[in-house]
């Protein structure tokens, strides 16, 4: 690169985490996940207030080359936060014993799924070239399917934080049904992107590329939990967080030379990375911490893309895929947590904290966007899904918790007299 281009970028990168920055913090002061500021400002209201206000603004602000280092850098973030993401999905034998984790998570994962393939239906045919493109029939609905089904593991582990909610039985019974969850909708994007790609064997590749790395993240781990391996991430944290990086990123390209998507690679990396040690959690956690910082400007040149490329947002299609994800998640964990044994508030509450989509949500229509999955039109109208899913989580746990208030018995004194407030 040339010096000019290299000022260009340093400039334009300072002003897209400046733009994630604010986002965040106005997210957070209003009681949202910094996630759902950064989204909204980033892929939503950024580019759409630039592109009405000065049309010519990318052209003039932001060339083609610069704007191509700009989303390789934010791919290359989105790569690395994967790995703490991965890093998160710990399914202790103990929990999984638990009968309700059971239900919760077949109740949350079938319905979304059943009800995503029968909105990827509907677009199939509906027939509108702008919402339903080229890709084929199976790995359309397969997409949609999932990205329904989806929830964000990182942004719910940092609500139930904030909230309090981490060591509850609703935190717990959440979290492991979302890490559940989540593990089988990666298998089922990366058979999605593997039957759309062209001269990539469909489904049969795709089998063959899962197997082969649940087999090399297990092998993986193993050699990561030897105590040469421990003793290294001890004494040179540093070195092996450089180390670990550059394999996330060495293994995301491989899997895409291969026909599936980037996040697959990146997720069997941190797959391999034990998590029940206390010498790798410095290292992921500061890989994970540096894809975080430039996942905005991930957001930004995405939504400068997609802007684009779309006549606008499709708002019924956006409200019909927001009805049907509230309605598929919420209520199936509901129904499901209640056959597992939950009383009726810890079931709701339940299904609430499994609506949350956040990144995660993300990444996947980003995979599906890049494979040629899904159209403009459509990424923004699932992009507003995930805005909206992920921002009713606070509001709506506030609105439980005070409505149980209100129906818990008066406390007594020791007099038998009603205790104030």
């Amino acid at each position: 690169m040339t010096l000019a281009l290299i000022a260009h970028v340093t400039a334009a990168l300072g002003a897209f985490l400046i733009v994630g920055f604010l986002g965040r913090q106005l997210a957070l002061r209003i009681g949202q996940p910094g996630v759902v500021g950064e989204i909204a400002f980033g892929m939503l209201l950024g580019p759409a207030v630039l592109g009405w206000a000065w049309p010519q603004a990318q052209s003039v602000l932001l060339p083609a080359p610069v704007l191509e280092q700009l989303r390789d850098l934010g791919h290359a973030g989105l790569v690395l936060f994967l790995v703490g993401v991965a890093h998160e999905l710990r399914l202790d034998g103990a929990r999984l014993r638990d009968r309700a984790i059971g239900w919760t998570a077949l109740g949350t994962l079938v319905p979304s799924l059943l009800v995503g393939a029968a909105f990827g239906g509907w677009l199939v045919w509906y027939d509108s070239p702008d919402l339903r493109g080229t890709a084929p029939t199976l790995a359309f609905v397969l997409l949609l399917a999932t990205t329904m089904a989806v929830s964000a593991v990182p942004v719910l582990a940092r609500i139930l934080a904030d909230r309090g909610l981490t060591t509850t039985r609703a935190g717990r019974l959440s979290i492991t049904s979302a890490a559940l969850i989540d593990a089988v909708a990666w298998l089922l994007l990366a058979v999605a992107i593997g039957i759309a790609k062209p001269g990539s064997g469909g489904v049969s590749t795709a089998a063959t590329m899962l197997v082969a790395g649940v087999l090399a993240a297990t092998l993986g781990r193993r050699l990561l939990k030897s105590s040469a391996a421990e003793r290294l991430c001890a004494r040179w944290p540093w070195l092996v967080a450089v180390v670990l990086g550059v394999c996330v990123l060495q293994a995301a390209n491989v899997a895409e030379s291969w026909g599936l998507t980037a996040i697959f690679g990146a997720f069997v990396v941190g797959l391999m990375v034990p998590p029940d040690s206390p010498h790798w959690d410095a290292p992921v956690r500061w890989v994970s911490t540096l894809g975080l910082w430039l996942v905005p400007v991930f957001f930004v040149a995405t939504g400068l893309k997609i802007w684009t490329g779309s006549g606008g947002i499709p708002w019924l299609v956006a409200i019909l895929a927001t009805v049907l994800a509230v309605l598929s998640k919420i209520g199936g964990g509901y129904v499901f947590c209640r056959l597992g044994g939950e009383g009726p508030t810890q079931a709701l509450r339940v299904g609430v904290l499994l609506n949350t989509r956040g990144l995660t949500e993300i990444v996947l229509l980003q995979a599906g966007y890049s494979a040629g999955l899904l159209t403009s039109g459509l990424y923004l109208a699932l992009l507003v899904m995930a805005v909206v899913t992920t921002s009713m989580t606070g509001p709506l746990l506030s609105l439980i918790d005070r409505r149980q208030k209100a129906d818990a018995p008066p406390a007594l004194l020791e007099d038998g007299r009603v205790a104030p407030g």
